[in-house]
């Protein structure tokens, strides 16, 4: 029987996986996460006063750079060939959030959901660095993938 972790051979050694076989496909993955603070440190977002200036733009650029380079951070990841990196970012008043979700495309042999969930991540770690003199205790959380399309394995949507 063969493990379904992919990144081990047979001999439980990690390993890049062999895509050379796979078809070249339209791949799409859109993930999403939160970072929770303090109402204060959301109305800063939210008005543009935070001391290092506009959180939401620089956020958005860092993740679409983050998903460019996910294979210099992910040690098995494929560089891959995106051909479209979209990031968004809401403002959840109730939850006293930021929202970030990423949407990453290629024309590949392999997935893009590590490229799209880091996208998120160093997005919501952005945030965290932009405005943690005015809040440290800000939690990110419910980082996931929420959909992929493309490749062998066809499309996956999370369950809500």
């Amino acid at each position: 029987m063969s493990s379904p972790l992919t990144h081990f051979d047979a001999d439980g050694q990690a390993h890049m996986v062999d895509v050379s076989g796979k078809d070249v496909t339209h791949r799409v993955a859109r993930a999403a996460g939160r970072i929770r603070m303090k109402p204060e440190t959301l109305a800063l977002i939210r008005e543009g006063n935070a001391k290092k200036g506009d959180v939401i733009g620089v956020a958005r650029v860092a993740a679409i750079q983050a998903a460019k380079r996910t294979s210099e951070l992910i040690p098995l990841c494929h560089p891959l060939p995106i051909t479209r990196v979209a990031v968004e970012f809401a403002l959840d008043e109730v939850a006293s959030a930021v929202i970030c979700t990423a949407q990453v495309e290629t024309h590949g042999r392999t997935g893009v959901e590590m490229e799209a969930l880091t996208a998120v991540q160093v997005g919501l770690l952005t945030v965290y660095d932009m405005c943690k003199a005015a809040d440290r205790g800000m939690v990110m959380e419910q980082i996931r993938v929420l959909e992929k399309h493309g490749g062998k394995s066809g499309d996956w949507v999370a369950a809500i």
